[in-house]
Order: C-alpha cells, then sequence, then structure tokens
C-alpha cells in the first residue's frame, strides 16, 4: 500500500469509518525486526516470505481507537486474502495477494497489548 501511494486513501476510510488515530508514524523494518514482531508465526510456511516482504520497504504504523476496535478494524480491512474480500473492504481495494494485503491488524486485544509498544515509545500515545 505504501510503494503503491494508498496511504492517504487508506487512512481516509479509516476515519471514515469512526476510528480515532491515537498515533502514527512512517518507518521501515529490517528483516530482524520484522521475524519479532510475526514471532507467532514463526514455523509456519508463510514466516520467511511474510518477513522479507513487511522488510522490504516503509510501513505505516498506527494506533486506533473506537468502540470495539479490534473487531470493527477486522471488518473494515476484510479476509489476508484479497481475492476473498468483501467489496468496499481495504484489503479487498488495495491488496495485491496473500502476502501483499495492504494492512495488518491485530487479531485481539491481547495482542494490541503486545503489538503498538513495537512501534511506539509511551510518550508518543499518551493524550
Amino acid at each position: 500500500a505504501v510503494k503503491n501511494n494508498h496511504i492517504g486513501d487508506i487512512l481516509s476510510i479509516i476515519n471514515k469509518s469512526g476510528f480515532k488515530i491515537i498515533a502514527l508514524k512512517m518507518t521501515s523494518l529490517s528483516v530482524a525486526e520484522a521475524k519479532r514482531f510475526y514471532a507467532v508465526h514463526e514455523g509456519r510456511d508463510f514466516f520467511e516470505g511474510l518477513t522479507s516482504y513487511m522488510s522490504s520497504g516503509p510501513i505505516v504504523a498506527m494506533i486506533l481507537e473506537k468502540n470495539d476496535a479490534v473487531a470493527e478494524f477486522r471488518k473494515l480491512i476484510g479476509p489476508t486474502d484479497p481475492s476473498q474480500a468483501p467489496e468496499g473492504t481495504i484489503r479487498k481495494l488495495f491488496g495485491v495477494n496473500v502476502r501483499q494485503n495492504s494492512v495488518h491488524g491485530s487479531d485481539c486485544d491481547e495482542s494490541v497489548s503486545n503489538e503498538w509498544p513495537f512501534f511506539f515509545a509511551l510518550r508518543e500515545v499518551e493524550n
């Protein structure tokens, strides 16, 4: 999504869907950092490809707020495979394939608690 200049379009969809952006930054991951971030998937057949792709260029990390944010964001982004995603979802609109699906979303509140500190210092998220 970053490489294809879809950042603004995706942020607009997120805003229009009622999410408040708490923190936002463009950054890059080394292969080692991507492997640490996706460590829960280590050993799966897609792990090496995923971490290689996620370290191949810049990413945009963000923290979002909304009632039932995890479930609402998962609905907004759609399934991992863009070809299976419903019309209007972010992955249907901007995803290329299963690996290049344009966006990551935490799958549960516990993941959120582990993922946001990976990208943001506490001072960056305090309001």
